[in-house]
């Protein structure tokens, strides 16, 4: 009989879904003898409230409207939905648990479903519990956030059995919080078939042609949401500072969007600054390979898809090591001892950005070993084929032989 886990998530497919939901349908689809069953929020009335996607068996709680955005998800009232999935989410998970008899529950996000999988482990002693970290904001921030939930909030770490981080960097947290028991690091991972696959030159002029790039520009181009952790605005401050040959194509939508606007005309580089705005995961391949160099200067990052989607296509990656970057971003001067993946800059560091612009337009050579190498590791160790094998292998296995 196939063991059940109970997956607690704040949302899941098909709508207002980001990394951490992508990793769970990566993750169990290729785990077919466990049976996964979700409890998650509905937020859009026109879903169902049970629903079978993929290998998961998706329960659906909270408030509604019908085919809201997601920025109707941060307003009066579905913006309650967060708050109180901390309980119903619990209250929920023990009404299946008594229907389902579960295996093991696991959750993503310590300050997402923490609280809920720890209170479902108070009730239910015995029932194995999974933390896994994929945090991407800073730590500071998540624990300002959680503090009128803080003594819940630590249980969510001293309560679980096992935690799973995507980078070493989540791990630590997972100790500063008082975990004690078996921690993996088992990172996220792309589709490296999908950003590494060759396209006919027509199909890519096609996109360079959309974006207006001329014989000898160079594009920079990030993709990510537009939001104050992730330092578009480092790169647009860079702009001055580089040719006026090299423009930043900016892939993704978010709050700041109006801002980073507005400096750049007051910069007065917006003609070299491309919104282009949401796009899909099947395209973007396209938008990468017809630019140069990938930038993404983060100020927080867990570990960030977006820079190994980056190598798998084979661009040069200009980023900060902070968080989980430093578990794959390897720089010359910065990382002596490591095969060499990218090029490292200070967080807040515009002029450092614009250096490394410049020497990746100077040094080909040494960009075509670095993109090599990058590429290579990727395939080698982001694969989400490896990655299931080892949250089978490292982690499900051996949670599902604890017992509380």
């Amino acid at each position: 009989m196939k063991k059940r886990v109970l997956i607690f998530s704040l949302a899941y497919f098909p709508k207002h879904v980001g990394g951490a939901e992508v990793a769970i349908q990566e993750i169990t689809d290729r785990l077919p003898d466990y049976e996964f069953h979700m409890v998650t929020n509905r937020f859009d009335s026109t879903l169902p409230a049970v629903e079978q996607v993929g290998n998961v068996l998706v329960h659906r709680i909270g408030i509604t409207t019908k085919n809201p955005s997601m920025a109707d998800l941060k307003k009066f009232p579905l913006n309650l939905n967060k708050p109180l999935f901390q309980f119903l989410a619990a209250w929920k998970g023990w009404r299946l648990h008594r229907q389902y008899h579960y295996d093991a529950t696991w959750a993503m996000m310590a300050h997402s479903c923490g609280v809920p999988a720890a209170l479902f482990k108070m009730c239910n002693p015995s029932v194995p519990y999974l933390l896994t970290l994929q945090e991407g904001d800073s730590i500071p921030y998540i624990e300002r956030k959680m503090r009128p939930l803080w003594p819940l909030f630590i249980r969510a770490f001293t309560r679980a059995d096992m935690v799973q981080a995507i980078s070493t960097f989540l791990g630590t947290w997972a100790r500063a919080r008082h975990f004690t028991g078996q921690l993996e690091v088992v990172p996220n991972a792309v589709n490296t078939a999908h950003f590494a696959q060759e396209f006919p030159l027509k199909i890519i002029d096609d996109v360079k042609t959309a974006l207006n790039k001329k014989m000898g520009d160079v594009f920079v181009i990030t993709t990510s949401r537009l939001v104050h952790k992730n330092a578009v605005d480092d790169m647009i401050r860079a702009l001055p500072l580089l040719p006026e040959n090299v423009s930043f194509i900016v892939l993704g939508t978010g709050p700041d969007e109006v801002m980073l606007k507005k400096l750049a005309s007051d910069l007065r580089v917006q003609e070299r600054v491309h919104f282009v705005g949401q796009v899909g995961h099947k395209e973007m391949p396209l938008y990468l390979k017809a630019s140069d160099i990938f930038i993404r200067a983060s100020r927080s990052e867990g570990m960030g898809n977006s820079f190994v989607e980056a190598m798998a296509a084979g661009l040069p990656v200009i980023a900060t090591q902070e968080g989980g970057i430093a578990d794959f971003l390897f720089d010359e001067k910065r990382n002596p001892d490591k095969p060499i993946t990218g090029w490292a800059v200070d967080t807040d560091s515009p002029k450092q950005i614009a250096e490394a612009v410049r020497e990746i337009m100077s040094r080909p050579e040494k960009v075509r070993a670095v993109t090599a190498t990058a590429k290579q590791m990727v395939i080698e160790k982001y694969d989400w084929d490896i990655i299931a094998r080892d949250m089978k292998t490292k982690v499900f296995e051996p949670l599902l032989g604890i017992r509380g």
